[in-house]
């Protein structure tokens, strides 16, 4: 037998295969980011402002997964109302604030660790409701919907008794003929659309007196128009096959991804659970069945705001 020094060969092998594992394994492994200092940028500690609309900020942390923002007042030592709690993927948040004391702090998380909290006090002094704006919360900005509603909302001002909400599709060109103008109470509206474009919306806080600025401009476009059918190309109908057997397809106006289904001999039952198979190219490859079975296919378009292609045409194909 083969021997290297005092160790035998299959003694080594074992080593050798327990290394390379956990070589491989070394690259699943989450780095923990517990040594991290999250760096705040805005509001800093000892921050002043008039400024009730608020956007906190901060550095990004290498491996972080996501980020715990707090905001309570006035201090975490002396908590009187927990105002803000929420898990944030980026490294900004936008909120409105009444006036008063604040204090904020992150921590940055992962999977399987967390840096400690990185805080700052801050406070926000009584300002004249015409320099504030309203920040708007949903839809989000650039939302693209097949849904032919919308629920409008928004964060609430202080010193605002109602709101204006405006909606237009010609970028408020024309104050006399906005798609809508509407006065509420509330932090809502809901809206049904009646055609298919692009809407601009703001909000603007009044009050008996006096009113905000406007927000900044939103955008959320409705579009319910599915894609043309997919025309498929090869194998041609009832083709005799050997696998791997690549279907594939022409590209289709407006899709963006394609959802293929594979059937099993009667046309209806999907072949497994990985179909229908989302793709964003023009063909998958399909390496299942024996020989003499016959099996078959569609594809379907998918476009950004997720409408569907109808069902075009469904071929077959036999194994050989």
């Amino acid at each position: 037998m083969m021997r290297t020094g005092n160790i035998g060969y299959g003694k080594l092998l074992t080593v050798v295969l327990s290394m390379v594992l956990l070589a491989g394994c070394s690259e699943f492994i989450e780095p923990a980011i517990t040594d991290s200092k999250v760096v705040l940028r805005a509001p800093v500690n000892g921050a002043e402002t008039k400024d009730y609309a608020q956007t906190f900020w901060w550095e990004a942390i290498d491996d972080a997964l996501s980020y715990h923002l707090q905001v309570v007042t006035p201090d975490f030592d002396h908590t009187v109302k927990l105002v803000l709690d929420t898990l944030v993927t980026g490294t900004r948040f936008s909120f409105s604030l009444d006036p008063g004391s604040y204090e904020w702090r992150i921590r940055a998380k992962n999977g399987s660790s967390a840096t400690a909290y990185a805080v700052a006090a801050f406070t926000v002094y009584p300002g004249s409701i015409t320099t504030q704006q309203v920040q708007l919360q949903s839809p989000a900005n650039a939302t693209l919907s097949n849904l032919n509603t919308a629920q409008f909302k928004w964060m609430r001002l202080y010193g605002a008794t109602k709101y204006r909400l405006e909606i237009d599709t010609n970028n408020f060109a024309d104050e006399n003929s906005l798609y809508l103008d509407h006065t509420t109470v509330n932090l809502d509206y809901a809206l049904t659309f009646t055609r298919e474009k692009t809407y601009q919306w703001r909000v603007k806080g009044q009050n008996d007196t006096a009113e905000s600025k406007w927000s900044p401009i939103q955008t959320i476009t409705y579009d319910a128009t599915p894609p043309p059918v997919v025309v498929l190309s090869v194998p041609q109908d009832n083709a005799s096959v050997s696998k791997p057997v690549t279907l594939s397809w022409s590209a289709a106006a407006t899709a963006k991804k394609y959802m293929v289904y594979v059937y099993k001999n009667n046309g209806s039952v999907l072949y497994n659970g990985n179909y229908p198979l989302t793709t964003t190219t023009l063909s998958s490859v399909f390496n299942l069945g024996i020989s003499g079975e016959k099996v078959y296919w569609e594809v379907r378009a998918v476009d950004d705001a997720g409408n569907t292609s109808a069902a075009g045409e469904l071929r077959s194909f036999t194994i050989l």
